[in-house]
């Protein structure tokens, strides 16, 4: 199983970034993708999640209504398009992806999450 995550950069404050992780030896149902963030000197943390089985979503407060997880099953990617990107989304961003459809509560347990990618880092600054 690999996650590849892949469209970071750097981007001025109000700018957009699309992030896409492509999974591959695993299939995308049923299962729940996320994408978590790690700033420098912060811990890792959720951000964004998807359960494939109802298409449940979820976010943290912080980027809800900035952010929007979505998937394409045919090309097995799971996408973060990031709009009004602030310098306190920095970080670097890992797409995740657990086994089964995880229950709300769980949806930002790193440690229901058994694959990781390697990480894409986003820089907002002016």
């Amino acid at each position: 199983v690999q996650l590849q995550a892949c469209g970071g950069g750097l981007v001025q404050p109000g700018g957009s970034l699309r992030l896409s992780c492509v999974v591959s030896g695993f299939t995308l149902r049923p299962s729940t993708i996320a994408w978590f963030r790690q700033a420098p000197g912060k811990e890792r943390e959720g951000v964004a999640c998807r359960r494939q089985g109802d298409g449940s979503t979820a976010y943290k407060d912080s980027v809800r209504g900035r952010f929007t997880i979505s998937r394409d099953n045919a090309k097995n990617t799971v996408y973060l398009q990031m709009n009004n990107l602030q310098p306190e989304d920095t970080a670097v961003y890992y797409c995740a992806a657990a086994t089964g459809n995880l229950i709300r509560s769980s949806m930002f347990g790193m440690q229901y999450y058994n694959y990781w990618g390697q990480g894409t880092l986003v820089t907002v600054s002016s």
